[in-house]
This record gives structure tokens, sequence and C-alpha cells, in this order.
């Protein structure tokens, strides 16, 4: 069985995924993690060097790799992963456990400024343009992540309350 999180950067889905993992006794994976090891380079190098197309079209090929593979996983997806070339589609014909970890954007923007260090994408955007940031990508990919089979409300729970919602689900 493969479980997949999706959502936006800083939702949680690796840490939630991570225990997740652990309590079923699966690995765990992470597509941007994954796709580094592949190309043995960062995603901010990867997209400097050899541009998001690339990335995008690497990506995809990565998603499919392990999702064809037969193991039990859980797969946390990078944030745009679900935006691109069928993606979501793909993952909704492997598996119906796809779980959309859904945060407000307060929330979001309070983890990402926390985190901007070691997030390239929002790095380089002043601390009060990063609300209109967020809420942008969040209008443009809320299609993608609505379809998700199930959406949980993450707010301010703690990743154990998440990950033993989403085991209630695994059904």
């Amino acid at each position: 069985m493969k479980i997949v999180l999706l959502g936006y950067m800083g939702s949680g889905k690796s840490t939630v995924g991570r225990i997740l993992a652990r309590d079923l006794d699966q690995p765990f994976l992470d597509l941007d993690s994954y796709i580094e090891t592949q190309l043995q380079a960062s995603i901010p190098q990867i997209f400097k060097e050899k541009g998001e197309l690339f990335f995008r079209k690497k990506e995809h090929e990565y998603l499919k790799e392990i999702l064809a593979d037969p193991a039990d996983a859980v797969l946390a997806l990078g944030g745009g992963t679900p935006c691109y070339s069928g993606n979501m589609d793909a993952v909704l014909n492997h598996t119906p456990h796809v779980f959309y970890l859904m945060l407000p954007i307060g929330v979001l923007v309070e983890r990402l400024t926390r985190e901007k260090a070691d997030r390239p994408l929002v790095r380089d955007i002043p601390d009060e343009e990063l609300p209109e940031f967020v809420g942008k990508h969040l209008f443009e990919r809320r299609p993608f992540y609505a379809q998700a089979t199930h959406t949980i409300a993450a707010g301010e729970r703690d990743a154990r309350q998440l990950v033993a919602e989403i085991k209630t689900l695994l059904v």
C-alpha cells in the first residue's frame, strides 16, 4: 500500500510522513529528497543549472517510478508536485490513500517565516509580502490539492494527532 501526503511547503508532510511510516513499519520517502539523491544535486541547484522544466520532467519520472514499485511506502510529495505533468492523476490511479494536509495561510506563513533560510522559494521574499505570496500559491494549487482522497484540517494540531487521524482513515 502506498500512502501519499501532499500540501503546501511547511504543512508538515515530511514530519507527519516519518512518524506515520514508523508507526506502520513502512519505509518513508520524501520525493524532493529522492530527486536530490538521484540527480546528486539540491533542488535549488537543479532549478538554477537545469531549469524548472527539467526538474518537473524528472519529478514526474521519479514519481511514476516510486508509484510503480509494489513495495509499501509513505510518500511525501513536493508542494508543487500535484500541479504538474498529470502527477495528481498518476497518484490517484495508484492509491486511494492520498491525504492533503491543509493549513490556514497564517499558520503556513508563521512556519515559513521561521524556516526561510531552508526554503529557497521564499528565502528572498520580505516577511510582510509572504502572506500574499502564500495565498496566491494556495489559490493556484488548491484545485489540485482538493483532489486528494482525504483532506486533513491540520491547523494547530501536532504531528502525532495528524498521524492518529490518518491511521483511522486507512481502511
